[in-house]
């Protein structure tokens, strides 16, 4: 039992990775509410009360009616879901604390898994949120008709995965600067309540203001996913490739700065966090 234990071939250290990814995604799961269902209602009660604040701000402004021929529900529903995905992704990898996390001197645990079962926590919770959500309207109010729902599914993995990459970049930069960080992340995700463009439908846009919404993978996201959504909409001002070409560009840069941050990072970083 004191012999440390090693993976005698690339199968067994891969599934020993997936292991324990799937409990440090457990453990993320449980980690704020102990009853699991509890957990969910939550999740599924935050999206809720989004949704129905949007909903009431449109009522109040009289916009009763969705810009795109369809269900304004749907309408408002594809951004915001589409919107938490992305900032749980960043909130979740940012705020993992696997560069200086005590947990890492554990082996075989590392920085990896703990990303990884934070992401897969966030994930988790919206899709299971979405889901509910979508049967709820269904069934009590009207049938729910999308256009595509696999490709407007693969957006939500794209939102999520630009989420993480996103995060990575915060998580890599938190030892160097760790107050400064948090705000960062914090303006990051209060940004796009608006630069996600999530009110707007950007065929519909004046050209002055597309430069402000254009570079956030948000913005084209969103617009596409409505694309999926509903038959009579087609994005012209948006391109579903520019989401993953940000995220590959993002990605590179978090796993760049995430190498140097791991050779350079000491335990008593962490001591005065």
């Amino acid at each position: 039992m004191f012999v440390p234990r090693k993976n005698q071939n690339l199968a067994q250290a891969a599934l020993t990775t997936l292991a324990l990814s799937y409990h440090q995604t457990v453990y993320n799961l449980r980690q704020n509410d102990r009853n699991a269902i509890l957990g969910l209602l939550m999740v599924i009660a935050q999206n809720l009360l989004m949704l129905l604040g949007f909903l009431l701000m449109f009522y109040l402004i009289r916009v009763r009616t969705s810009p795109v021929r369809g269900d304004f529900i749907i309408y408002l529903f594809s951004g915001i879901i589409m919107f938490m995905t992305h900032i749980k992704a960043v909130g979740a990898v940012s705020g993992s604390g696997a560069l200086t996390s005590g947990m890492n001197n554990h082996a075989p645990l590392n920085s990896v898994i703990l990303m990884a079962g934070a992401a897969l926590a966030a994930l988790y919770h919206q899709i299971i949120a979405c889901f509910a959500l979508l049967i709820l309207y269904h069934v009590v109010f009207q049938p729910v008709h999308l256009e595509n729902w696999r490709a407007c599914l693969a957006m939500l993995i794209l939102a999520w995965t630009s989420g993480c990459a996103v995060g990575l970049v915060f998580l890599a930069i938190k030892p160097w600067w760790p107050r400064g960080t948090k705000l960062l992340t914090l303006v990051y995700q209060r940004l796009n309540m608006v630069a996600s463009g999530k009110m707007f439908v950007a065929n519909l846009m004046p050209t002055a203001l597309m430069p402000y919404f254009a570079w956030n993978p948000l913005f084209h996201l969103i617009d596409q996913t409505r694309g999926f959504a509903f038959i009579n909409y087609s994005p012209h001002r948006t391109w579903v490739l520019y989401p993953v070409y940000f995220t590959l560009a993002v990605l590179m840069v978090g796993l760049m700065l995430e190498f140097t941050t791991r050779r350079k990072v000491s335990l008593s970083w962490s001591a005065g966090q």
